[in-house]
């Protein structure tokens, strides 16, 4: 825990008794017990974010679900309707502890994550063509050779007998399918995979990590505008340079630094977390190998049951709110936590038990692993597909893979809102 308690976030724990902190390390290390426990307290509790702002966490199915589909919860921190700038905000706050130069944050502060109707619906429509369904159903193909060419060389990892998924499958596979999609060239790919690991981190180095990658792109754009293909990189500077107004150039920029970053990242450590659950649940690994048919049943159970991401971006309330009978004043920050609605037995029976037949085939999805309403994934039919492609074919490459150490042993970053492994060791038999 010494990344966790060597964060300067870490100095806030504490100095409010009865408001938990989400860096309590109670709830990083246990976040299943921990934000269980506040869940059974009530609906909507009083909390503190990282930097000791005080902010409503929500940690119930029904409550998660109501604020993110109803639109008085804005993720701008400087919306108009809010009536403060973003300086203000948590995250112009976080920015400045990692020494963020001020001429970079536009990039950062304007995401599409960052943003409501009507920009965010805006900067979606110009994204979801590279999305569609039908898109990611022909990309398909390509998902699987991928990852039969990673599967194949896994032995060449291996040491003593032992091979680290996260580091030889579950990052390789999503990063290489997201950065073809978007127009990342190869040679680029595991510098992009190790700016991840540093965003990520308690202590990413702001002062260098955000510059190079905002730089890197600037220059990857200078590149693709001479030699335009079907790229989504080339689909935005198509856009921009047709009409200016429907994409700026830090829109731009910081569209396809959200984009490659949240198309790997979340994905890769389903990946893990998914992997680790079936190896250490034979019985429900064995259902799934005896009927592949239940894989997008399965993956949607683990995303439930083990997703990495356990709360949502700070939303803010803009205007006076009753959210289940707490009084939520205008202006107020709002944290969704689903790792506890995930697990709330309000609305799962049994919600502790790993069961890949959960969820009705065919039917809405039932968890908010992938968010909800108008910021609901937008690559989440990629992240899915690839979910069901990596346990396929692990599997049936390796049908007697097994854990290489104890499942105590396995480690995790003690993270804030992150469920990720450092590293998953296994035989393959």
């Amino acid at each position: 825990m010494s990344e966790l308690t060597s964060s300067p976030f870490a100095a806030h724990i504490g100095k409010h008794p009865g408001e938990p902190n989400v860096m309590e390390p109670a709830l990083i290390t246990d976040p299943f017990g921990g934000y269980g426990a506040l869940r059974e307290k009530g609906p909507v509790i009083r909390g503190r974010f990282m930097d000791d702002s005080p902010v409503w966490l929500v940690t119930r199915f029904e409550e998660v679900r109501q604020v993110l589909r109803d639109q008085r919860f804005v993720n701008n921190p400087a919306a108009p309707s809010l009536g403060h700038s973003i300086d203000e905000s948590p995250l112009a706050r976080r920015l400045d502890m990692m020494g963020l130069p001020e001429r970079f944050r536009p990039y950062l502060l304007g995401s599409i994550l960052n943003n409501d109707a009507p920009d965010h619906t805006r900067l979606r429509r110009l994204l979801s063509r590279a999305f569609t369904a039908r898109k990611i159903t022909d990309l398909r193909p390509r998902v699987e050779q991928i990852a039969d060419e990673l599967l194949a060389r896994l032995p060449e990892h291996a040491e003593d007998g032992v091979v680290d998924l996260i580091k030889h499958f579950a990052y390789p596979l999503p990063i290489t399918v997201i950065c073809e999609l978007v127009g990342i060239p190869e040679a680029d790919r595991p510098q992009w995979q190790k700016w991840g690991a540093d965003l990520v981190s308690l202590q990413p180095d702001g002062s260098t990590t955000f510059p190079a990658m905002i730089e890197h792109i600037h220059e990857l754009i200078r590149e693709r505008r001479g030699a335009l293909t079907d790229d989504l990189l080339s689909e935005l500077i198509r856009a921009h340079d047709d009409d200016g107004s429907r994409l700026s150039d830090v829109e731009m920029v910081t569209m396809i630094l959200t984009v490659v970053l949240a198309g790997h990242e979340t994905t890769a450590h389903l990946i893990g977390n998914g992997t680790a659950a079936l190896l250490t649940h034979p019985n429900q690994l064995r259902l799934l190998k005896d009927d592949p048919a239940v894989l997008p049943r399965a993956v949607h159970e683990l995303m439930r049951w083990c997703g990495p991401l356990h709360m949502t971006q700070l939303r803010y309330a803009s205007e006076d709110v009753d959210l289940a009978g707490t009084p939520v004043r205008k202006g107020d920050a709002v944290q969704l936590i689903l790792v506890s609605a995930n697990f709330d037995p309000r609305h799962y029976t049994e919600p502790e038990r790993l069961d890949l037949t959960r969820h009705p085939a065919g039917h809405a999805e039932n968890h908010v692993g992938f968010g909800h309403g108008m910021h609901y994934c937008l690559g989440a039919t990629l992240a899915k597909q690839e979910g069901e492609v990596a346990f396929m074919k692990l599997f049936a490459h390796y049908p007697e893979v097994s854990l290489g150490i104890a499942p105590e042993q396995l480690e995790r970053a003690p993270l804030p809102g992150i469920w990720r492994l450092d590293s998953l060791p296994l035989r393959l038999g």
